[in-house]
């Protein structure tokens, strides 16, 4: 191993990876270009479109703005991790309910954002979804129906603990 790549373990949708990065690779070129999850897109590389959104110990993390080797030791998950198979995961289903993609090229870092928001078990207003969705951007659609999605989401439980 030459001292421009470190070896990293860490879990990756659940599975066990390990690998040498290069010291100075982002992790979203790394999970697309070195392991193949190409789920994660990347749009700007400055950390400003959300896009490449996954997440790190559970945190909503923008992986163009982290480098591969801080991915270890962590738990990582993609967007990939979302579906069982051939069946949506509830996030997925609300979006495709919603209508809440049009090109969905940045629909996965919409859909690790709100896995984020609610594994955080925290309750928030329209208001609050709508902010905490602005480090997302989305070129091809207003924002509505993607906040009609994750508010669904979000409050799934609700309805059900209701019915």
């Amino acid at each position: 191993m030459s001292g421009a790549e470190r070896a990293i373990a860490f879990r990756l949708n659940g599975e066990a990876v390990s690998a040498e990065a290069p010291v100075r690779m982002h992790a979203a070129d790394f999970l697309r270009h070195r392991l193949g999850w190409t789920g994660t897109h990347v749009g700007c590389e400055q950390g400003v479109c959300g896009m490449c959104t996954i997440l790190v110990d559970g945190a909503a993390i923008k992986s163009c703005l982290m480098l591969a080797v801080q991915l270890d030791g962590t738990e990582v998950k993609t967007v990939e991790a979302l579906a069982a198979g051939d069946r949506l995961n509830a996030a997925q289903e609300a979006f495709k309910r919603h209508h809440a993609l049009q090109c969905g090229y940045c629909t996965p870092g919409f859909l690790m954002l709100a896995e984020s928001l609610k594994a955080s078990g925290r309750t928030l207003s329209r208001a609050e979804i709508r902010e905490e969705l602005v480090g997302v951007l989305c070129r091809c659609t207003g924002y509505e129906n993607i906040l009609r999605a994750v508010e669904e989401y979000l409050s799934a439980d609700e309805h059900e603990a209701s019915r």
